[in-house]
């Protein structure tokens, strides 16, 4: 078998190519995928050259983690049926060429232990799971520990506002581009300049802005925590004697786990976890250059979606 794919042959350097993908073992399923999002995080690291040490890194590389498919084949230990709609954290299937993180494909090999299952009909919404389960991971679901101060209010900002309202807290974010303040839904948007408070007990960075932490820190409550859930291309720095005085806690959210795409797949299911306006661009997947500079250079993007359904 073979598949389209995106690569990236080196920073700066997108190419539409074709690859052959590994074969199929037993626990494995192929997918043809559907929908495939854009990471304005990660994936614009890897284009621009500053993604920072990081196993399994080496171009080229088929970037993406946020893949929506249709199983077409699926191997006697896979656990997995043929015709299951399924969601595809990335996928490590090309050879030589790397997959980080593999899922921008029109076809790919996985384990069938790897992919999960969607809800009838959530179809394109579903390259969401990924920045869903991310924005769970930072509490683990506890209601008590939800951020009162969200900074970005890009996609991840967003989802973790709606995670946090869902479970009956009411966050402030903060945004300081206007054309990203509007689509707040039970709690509100504004810029750091117009908000007075000092005694944020819980604060989480969306942002991936490394020189934010010191403001951060000044605007916590004593024994407060700042929550790192941006990624950071450059080292973080903070000035000791304010953090001090506020004995201050940093905390780093790493990436999702299985069970954070479980539970907030379920909260979709339910009806607790809504999807909807954050998928704001669509291009099909030979177009994907246009889309990466896009998805990259365009602020009214939130999330743009490559479609593979005219690619198997």
């Amino acid at each position: 078998m073979d598949t389209l794919a995106v690569v990236m042959e080196q920073p700066q350097r997108l190419a539409l190519s074709r690859l052959a993908l590994d074969p199929a073992g037993d626990a494995d399923v192929v997918v043809d995928i559907a929908y495939s999002g854009i990471s304005t995080g990660t994936e614009r690291l890897l284009w621009t050259g500053r993604m920072p040490p990081f196993p399994g890194l080496g171009y080229p590389l088929v970037p993406g983690y946020e893949s929506v498919g249709r199983i077409s084949a699926a191997g006697p230990q896979s656990g997995r049926q043929v015709g299951e709609t399924v969601f595809v954290p990335g996928a490590k299937c090309y050879g030589e060429v790397r997959g980080l993180f593999g899922g921008a494909a029109a076809r790919v090999v996985v384990p069938g232990a790897r992919v999960l299952p969607l809800p009838e009909g959530l179809e394109e919404q579903g390259v969401l799971l990924a920045l869903a389960a991310t924005a769970w991971h930072v509490t683990g679901g506890d209601a008590a520990a939800q951020p009162e101060l969200i900074v970005g209010h890009g996609v991840l900002g967003r989802l973790l506002a709606r995670v946090a309202v869902a479970l009956g807290a009411s966050p402030t974010v903060w945004e300081t581009n206007p054309a990203r303040a509007e689509g707040a839904e039970g709690y509100r948007v504004v810029s750091p300049a117009d908000d007075g408070r000092m005694d944020y007990h819980r604060i989480c960075d969306v942002s991936g802005d490394s020189g934010l932490l010191d403001s951060l820190i000044g605007r916590l409550a004593p024994g407060g925590e700042v929550v790192l859930a941006g990624f950071y291309d450059q080292p973080l720095h903070f000035d000791f004697p304010p953090a001090f005085m506020r004995e201050a806690r940093i905390r780093v959210a790493a990436e999702f786990r299985p069970a954070d795409l479980t539970e907030v797949t379920r909260m979709i299911a339910e009806d607790r976890l809504d999807l909807s306006g954050l998928i704001t661009h669509r291009v099909a997947a030979p177009e994907a250059a246009t889309a990466y500079e896009t998805a990259f250079g365009d602020a009214a993007c939130l999330k743009m979606v490559l479609d593979w359904r005219t690619c198997q």
